[in-house]
């Protein structure tokens, strides 16, 4: 992987990694919510949950507004079809991010590049889609020109965000791994973890 991203809008991308986490969302069982996925610090309810809160937080850093991840709401408790909702609230995160302007500039506290920011979202909905695919014994295949995208965007953010706990250390894999799995690796993920191998990521 070269450490060049495309051109291709972050909005289109996103609705290529949308589709496909929405799939794995609505594949959820709730006898699964419980059961453990390979970030340790997340069951799957949990993860789901944080997955919403990212879509719902990256909209408003499309827009230039700043975004509390300190918070982590509930939105698998009760009756309410979060399915659906997380479906409703990644659409609107590719609107979010198809709008003029988006793309421009910096966004968030930190004013990182917003390309870059739109960058970490795709990562966070692609990576975190396998988190809750692989937890629930479900599919999971990315779109090839997402993870050409992600690739040597998350290999630039992996300092930074080893140091804020967000990315565990690198897994070996072989030479031979797909770019896939290099880029599960990256992040510190096993790509052949299992709900019965144990946690992978340790932050």
């Amino acid at each position: 992987m070269t450490n060049i991203s495309s051109d291709r809008p972050i909005s289109e991308l996103l609705d290529s990694a949308g589709e496909r986490a929405v799939a794995v969302v609505r594949g959820i069982a709730d006898e699964r919510l419980a059961g453990p996925t390979p970030c340790p610090e997340y069951d799957v309810r949990a993860l789901a949950d944080h997955l919403i809160q990212v879509v719902i937080n990256f909209q408003a850093l499309a827009a230039k507004q700043n975004a509390d991840f300190s918070v982590e709401r509930h939105y698998t408790d009760g009756g309410a079809d979060w399915r659906s909702r997380f479906a409703e609230e990644t659409a609107t995160l590719v609107k979010a991010w198809a709008a003029p302007g988006a793309e421009e500039g910096t966004t968030g506290t930190f004013g990182l590049p917003a390309r870059t920011v739109g960058h970490m979202v795709l990562g966070d909905l692609t990576v975190h889609a396998w988190d809750l695919a692989r937890a629930t014994g479900q599919e999971y295949a990315p779109d090839p020109a997402v993870v050409d995208e992600i690739g040597p965007a998350l290999a630039e953010m992996a300092p930074m965000a080893r140091k804020g706990g967000v990315f565990g250390e690198p897994v070996p894999v072989p030479e031979d791994a797909s770019d896939f799995d290099k880029v599960l690796a990256l992040t510190g993920r096993d790509p052949q973890w299992s709900p019965e191998s144990g946690p992978a990521l340790e932050p």
